[in-house]
C-alpha cells in the first residue's frame, strides 16, 4: 500500500471551521487513461463541492502498481488542499474498505480477436470479486458507478454479488452517451450544450443503446421548444443523429487510436455530482440503473438506462412519457442484446 507522504496525520488540510468529515472515494483500473482524465476533477472539489475533504482510493492491479505510484507523485505535486489522504494499493481489502463511493472504472478491455461473450467471461470474474468486496467492506450506503465496459451488465454481476447493498445503490454510466446526443443537437443548431436539455439514452452502452429527442428540449433565442420542432429534419433525427452518437466511441478511437478518456472523465463527474447533489428542477438524465417496476416495458432485473430525476441521493425513473412505434423497436431492441448478455454473464456467474 502506498500512502500520500504529503499528507501528515498530524496535519489538517481543510479549515477548521468546516466541519465536513472526509468521505471515501474509490477509482478502480486507477493507473489507466480515464482514471488520468478523471482523479484531478474529483480532488479538486468539482464533483464533491469545494468544502468536501476526500480520501482518495487507486485501486489497479499489481503489474500497474509502478505506473500507480506515478500517478500518486502527481497528486501530491497538485497540492490540493481537499484531498486528505491518497491510498494506492492492489488489495481490495483495503481499497473496499468503509467507503461512501466506489467509481469501478478497471475493466478487461476488449482485445483483436475477442468474442463477446469471452469479454464478457473475462470481466464476470473481475465484478463478482469487486461486489463481494463492496458487499464484506463498504459501507452500506455506498454509491457504485460502473464504468468499465460491458458497463451495464459488469453492474448487474457487481450488484448481484453484494446482495447486503440496496441494488438502487449501483448505476452505470451511460452520461457519455447522453453528452455526446446534447453536442450533436447543439452542434446542428448552432447554440452550446447547455441549451439543450432532456435527451435519453435508452438500454445499453453499446451500438443497440437508442439516443431519444423525442422528449428534448432547446433554447433558442431565449425560448424552450422541442428538438423535432426546432430542427424539422425527422430523418437526421431517425438516421445519422442515431448512428453517430451509437458509435461515436468507435470514431474517437479510430481518429486518436485511442478511446475517449477526457469526455469519459466528463461524463463520470457529470454522473456522480447529479448522484451527491440532484439533476436541476426540470431536468433528467441517462443512467443505467436496476429496471425493477420500470412503466416502460422494459423486463425487470436488467441494468437499463432510463431518463432519471435524483434528489436526497436518490434516483427515480421519469414517468409517463409517450413512446412512439420507432422509439418501442429501438428500446426492445436494445433490452434484448442486455437480456442475451445477463444470461451469458450469468452462466459463467454460477460457475466462476
Amino acid at each position: 500500500i502506498r500512502r500520500c507522504s504529503c499528507f501528515p496525520k498530524d496535519v489538517t488540510v481543510f479549515d477548521k471551521d468546516n466541519k465536513s468529515e472526509p468521505i471515501r472515494v474509490l477509482v478502480t483500473g486507477a493507473a489507466g487513461q480515464i482514471a488520468y482524465s478523471l482523479l484531478y476533477s474529483i480532488g479538486n472539489g468539482s464533483v464533491f463541492g469545494k468544502d468536501q475533504p476526500i480520501i482518495l482510493v487507486l485501486l489497479d492491479i499489481t503489474p500497474m502498481m509502478g505506473v500507480l505510484d506515478g500517478v500518486l507523485m502527481e497528486l501530491q505535486d497538485c497540492a490540493l488542499p481537499l484531498l486528505t489522504d491518497v491510498i494506492a494499493t492492489d488489495k481490495e481489502e483495503v481499497a473496499f474498505k468503509d467507503l461512501d463511493v466506489a467509481i469501478l472504472v478497471g475493466s478487461m478491455p476488449r482485445r483483436e480477436g475477442m468474442e463477446r461473450k469471452d469479454l464478457l467471461k473475462a470481466n464476470v470474474k473481475i465484478f463478482k470479486s469487486q461486489g463481494a468486496a463492496l458487499d464484506k467492506y463498504a459501507k452500506k450506503s455506498v454509491k457504485v458507478i460502473v464504468v468499465g465496459n460491458p458497463a451495464n451488465t459488469n453492474c448487474l454481476t457487481a450488484s448481484k454479488s453484494a446482495p447486503s447493498i440496496p441494488k438502487e445503490n449501483f448505476s452505470c454510466l451511460t452520461r457519455l452517451d447522453h453528452n455526446r446526443a446534447k453536442a450533436q443537437i447543439a452542434l446542428k443548431l448552432g447554440v452550446t450544450a447547455n441549451d439543450v436539455k432532456n435527451v435519453i439514452i435508452w438500454g445499453n452502452h453499446s451500438s443497440t443503446q437508442y439516443p431519444d429527442v423525442n422528449h428534448a428540449k432547446v433554447k433558442l433565442q431565449g425560448k424552450e421548444v422541442g428538438v423535432y420542432e426546432a430542427l424539422k429534419d425527422d430523418s437526421w433525427l431517425k438516421g445519422e443523429f442515431v448512428t453517430t452518437v451509437q458509435q461515436r466511441g468507435a470514431a474517437v478511437i479510430k481518429a486518436r487510436k485511442l478511446s475517449s478518456a477526457m469526455s469519459a472523465a466528463k461524463a463520470i463527474c457529470d454522473h456522480v455530482r447529479d448522484i451527491w447533489f440532484g439533476t436541476p428542477e426540470g431536468e433528467f438524465v441517462s443512467m443505467g440503473v436496476i429496471s425493477d417496476g420500470n412503466s416502460y416495458g422494459v423486463p425487470d432485473d436488467l441494468l437499463y438506462s432510463f431518463p432519471v430525476v435524483i434528489k436526497n441521493k436518490t434516483w427515480k425513473f421519469v414517468e409517463g412519457l409517450p413512446i412512439n412505434d420507432f422509439s418501442r423497436e429501438k428500446m426492445d431492441l436494445t433490452a434484448k442484446e442486455l437480456t442475451e448478455e445477463k444470461e451469458t454473464a450469468f452462466e459463467f456467474l454460477s460457475s466462476a
